[in-house]
C-alpha cells in the first residue's frame, strides 16, 4: 500500500487511494499560523512493525471457487455464517447466533469478479470525510456527506504489535499523552481468545481522529479478507447527516455481543480521563483497560482475558 508522510492543513478526504495532502484547522488559537505541522505516515492499510508480529499483507485464506458476478451464502465457502452484506450494508438483523458472527470478504485468490458483493471493506473511503478541532476532545473526524445506517466508513489501520510491544509503547505514556493504541479481543465458543493490537500514532489513516462517544454512531467489527489479521471496519450504525461527528466506543461494547462476565469485568474498570460526549448516556470517563499495564516480561497475555 502506498505510504504518505502528511503535512495536515485544512483537509478533506475522499478515495484514500488518491489521498495527497490534509489540512486541519489551527492547534491552538495562541499558534502564529492559521495552520500547524502534523508529520503522518498515512496507510489505508495495516503495517507490521519491522521484525515483529503477522504481516498483514500475506495471502493465507483459499479462495472461493465461485464463478459467477456476485457470491451467495448457499455457495460461497466466504459466507459459511450467511450473507454479510446487503447492497453494501452489513447485515446485522436476523442473526440467531448467540455471538457476533465472524465476517470473511472474498479475497485475492478467489475466483468472483470485483463486483461480487462480498467485496465492500477492501474497496476502501466511499465518502468524504474531514478531520476538524472539536470544543474539548482536540481533533476528531466528521462526514461531509449523508451515510446510511449500515454501510462502512473507515477502517481503524496502524501498526500491528504484539502483547508485550503493545504494553510497553502504553506504559511509556504520560497522563497527557491521546493513546492511539486500541485492543481488539474475539471470544471463540471454546473460551480461547484472538487478540490483535493496532497502533496509529505514527503510522495510521482517517480511523486515528475519530473520538469515544458513550452512543455512537458507528460501530467496530473485525473483516478479514487475506489473512487471519482482521481489518478493523467502521460502519454506521444509524443514518448520519453530513457535518455530523463520527464516534465510536472506545470499549468495543457497542453493537457488539459480550459475554454477561466480562461485560462485569469492564464496568469494573477505572479511567482517569473525563469523557467529553456529552450524550445522555454518557459515563463520565473513558474505556480503560488495564490488561496493557499487566507486567509480564514474557512478553505474553495474562491467562484471564480483559
Amino acid at each position: 500500500s502506498k505510504k504518505e508522510i502528511l503535512l495536515l492543513k485544512k483537509w478533506g478526504v475522499g478515495l484514500e487511494n488518491y489521498l495527497d495532502i490534509y489540512t486541519c484547522p489551527s492547534l491552538s488559537p495562541n499558534h502564529g499560523s492559521d495552520f500547524f505541522h502534523f508529520v503522518l505516515q498515512y496507510s489505508p492499510d495495516h503495517v507490521t512493525r519491522v521484525g515483529d508480529g503477522p504481516d498483514p499483507s500475506e495471502i493465507s485464506f483459499p479462495g472461493c471457487s465461485c464463478h459467477s458476478t456476485s457470491c451467495s451464502a448457499s455457495m460461497c465457502s466466504c459466507l459459511h455464517y450467511g450473507d454479510n452484506y446487503n447492497n453494501s450494508c452489513i447485515i446485522r438483523e436476523g442473526n440467531e447466533l448467540d455471538f457476533s458472527k465472524p465476517i470473511f470478504e472474498c479475497n485475492t485468490m478467489c475466483h468472483c469478479g470485483e463486483l461480487c458483493q462480498n467485496r465492500v471493506i477492501q474497496r476502501g473511503l466511499q465518502f468524504r470525510l474531514e478531520v476538524f478541532k472539536t470544543t474539548k476532545k482536540g481533533w476528531g473526524l466528521r462526514t461531509l456527506e449523508f451515510i446510511p445506517k449500515g454501510r462502512f466508513v473507515c477502517e481503524y489501520a496502524g501498526e500491528i504489535l504484539d502483547f508485550k510491544e503493545a504494553c510497553r509503547r502504553i506504559q511509556l505514556q504520560t497522563s497527557s499523552d491521546s493513546n492511539y493504541i486500541i485492543a481488539v479481543r474475539e471470544h471463540l465458543h471454546d473460551e480461547q481468545v484472538l487478540e490483535t493490537f493496532v497502533d496509529p500514532t505514527y503510522i495510521g489513516n482517517v480511523g486515528r481522529f475519530l473520538n469515544h462517544s458513550c452512543e455512537p454512531n458507528l460501530f467496530m467489527a473485525p473483516v478479514r479478507i487475506d489473512s487471519m489479521v482482521p481489518k478493523l471496519a467502521l460502519f454506521a450504525n444509524c443514518d448520519i447527516c453530513a457535518n455530523e461527528e463520527l464516534t465510536y466506543d472506545y470499549s468495543g461494547r457497542y453493537g457488539n455481543y459480550l459475554p454477561v462476565k466480562y461485560q462485569e469485568k469492564l464496568q469494573k474498570e477505572d479511567s482517569k480521563k473525563p469523557c467529553y460526549c456529552g450524550t445522555k448516556l454518557c459515563t463520565g470517563f473513558l474505556p480503560y483497560d488495564s490488561s496493557l499495564f499487566y507486567k509480564d516480561n514474557t512478553g505474553n497475555s495474562p491467562k484471564e482475558k480483559l
